[in-house]
C-alpha cells in the first residue's frame, strides 16, 4: 500500500507565494468555490491542481488556498452569477503598493481577482488526491 502524503505550504514572503503560484498554475477553480469573508479578513478557494511535485504527472490534487489579513477583494471579468463556471488559474502575483500588498490572481479568460493585504500570509493545503 502506497501512503499518500498531503502537502501544506505556508507563504509569508513573496518567494513563498511564488511556490504556491507554481503549484497552482493551470489549476481549475469553480466560481462557487471562491469565498471572501470580510469580517474574518480571509479569502479562500478550492482548486483542483495537477500535482507537479509528484512522479505521476496525471495525479490531481484538491487543495484549499487561503489568504489571511485581506482588507478588500475586487474582481474583473468574472461573472459571480455563473457559479458552475471553471476558471483556470495562470498565476498568483504580488505587488507592493505603498504600505500594503496587492495579491493578484490571474485567470486564462482575462479574469482577475485583486486582494489588498497589510502582510503576506497564505496557505496551500491539500485536501485529497484524485487519480483519474
Amino acid at each position: 500500500m502506497v501512503k499518500k502524503y498531503l502537502k501544506k505550504i505556508i507563504a509569508q514572503s513573496p518567494q513563498d507565494l511564488q511556490v504556491i503560484s507554481a503549484c497552482c498554475e493551470g489549476g481549475k477553480i469553480k466560481i462557487d468555490d471562491i469565498k471572501y469573508l470580510p469580517k474574518n479578513k480571509i479569502f479562500l478557494f478550492l482548486i483542483e491542481r495537477i500535482a507537479r511535485e509528484k512522479e505521476n504527472p496525471k495525479e490531481k490534487v484538491k487543495s484549499i488556498v487561503k489568504f489571511e489579513y485581506i482588507e478588500k477583494s475586487k474582481s474583473k471579468n468574472i461573472d459571480r452569477e455563473k457559479v458552475e463556471t471553471l476558471l483556470e488559474l495562470v498565476a498568483i502575483n504580488l505587488f507592493k503598493n505603498n504600505k500594503n500588498y496587492e495579491i493578484t490572481l490571474l485567470f486564462s479568460n482575462n479574469g482577475i481577482i485583486t486582494l489588498s493585504a497589510e502582510i503576506v500570509e497564505a496557505v496551500l493545503e491539500d485536501q485529497y488526491i484524485n487519480n483519474d
